[in-house]
C-alpha cells in the first residue's frame, strides 16, 4: 500500500471514526456565559462571532465544538503552547470549554475569495490528490472533500490562510506540540508553493 493511503487509513483508525464527518445534535450548554467569555476575550483576535479580525488568528466560527473544547484543554494543560491561549484557557472549566465550542460551532461561515486563481489550482490538486512523488497525502482523505471535518478533526473549509499556513509550518517543526503525530508527517513532506497553495485553498471552501 502506499504511504499517502497507508497515513489516510492510520489516521481514521487512529481516531476510529469514518473518514466523513456525521452531523450531531448539540450538547446543552451554558451559551449565555459562553457569549460572556467570548465577549471579555476571544472577541479581540477572534472577532465578535469567531469570524477572525485579524489574518494571524484562526476562524472559529463553524468549528466543531469537540475540537474546540480539545484545543482549550490542551492550552490550559500546557500540551499546546502559546503564549497567549495557555494563559486565556487557564481557568475555564471543561463545561465552559464546551459552552465555546457550542457557541462558536452555530455561528455562520463563509468562504474566501481566492486572491491567485492560479495558486489556488495548485492547491485543490494537493488537497483532494496529494503529491504521491513526495509521499504527501490527501488533506481530503482526513479532513474530507468539503474540508468539513470530524468531531476530532478540524474543520478547515474557509480557515484564514496566514493562520493555515503557519499551522503547518509548526507542524513541519514540531512547533505546534500536540496532535502532531500524523500531520507532522505530512507537513514535512510538504514544499513551500504547497503550503501556501493549500492555504489559500482551503480559505475558498464553504
Amino acid at each position: 500500500m502506499k504511504a499517502w493511503n497507508r497515513l489516510i487509513l492510520l489516521c481514521a483508525a487512529g481516531f476510529g471514526l469514518p473518514l466523513v464527518a456525521a452531523a450531531a445534535e448539540l450538547p446543552k450548554v451554558d451559551l449565555a456565559r459562553a457569549a460572556e467569555i467570548s465577549g471579555g476575550r476571544c472577541a479581540l483576535c477572534h472577532g465578535p462571532d469567531g469570524d477572525s479580525s485579524s489574518p494571524l488568528y484562526p476562524r472559529l466560527a463553524g468549528q466543531h465544538h469537540q475540537y474546540i473544547a480539545k484545543q482549550l484543554g490542551d492550552f490550559k494543560s500546557g500540551r499546546r503552547k502559546s503564549d497567549t491561549m495557555n494563559g486565556m484557557a487557564q481557568d475555564l472549566t471543561p463545561e465552559e470549554m464546551v459552552a465555546l465550542g457550542v457557541y462558536f460551532e452555530q455561528k455562520p461561515t463563509k468562504p474566501r475569495e481566492a486572491r491567485d486563481a492560479e495558486l489556488a489550482a495548485v492547491g485543490r490538486f494537493v488537497f483532494h490528490r496529494g503529491n504521491e512523488y513526495s509521499g504527501v497525502a490527501a488533506c481530503a482523505g482526513c479532513h474530507g472533500d468539503k474540508g468539513l471535518g470530524t468531531e476530532q478533526l478540524p474543520r478547515l473549509a474557509g480557515q484564514v490562510p496566514r493562520y493555515i499556513e503557519a499551522q503547518l509550518k509548526s507542524f513541519n517543526t514540531r512547533a505546534r506540540t500536540n496532535d502532531n503525530e500524523i500531520m507532522h508527517s505530512i507537513a514535512s513532506k510538504l514544499s513551500e508553493l504547497e503550503v501556501k497553495a493549500v492555504a489559500l485553498y482551503i480559505s475558498t471552501l464553504d
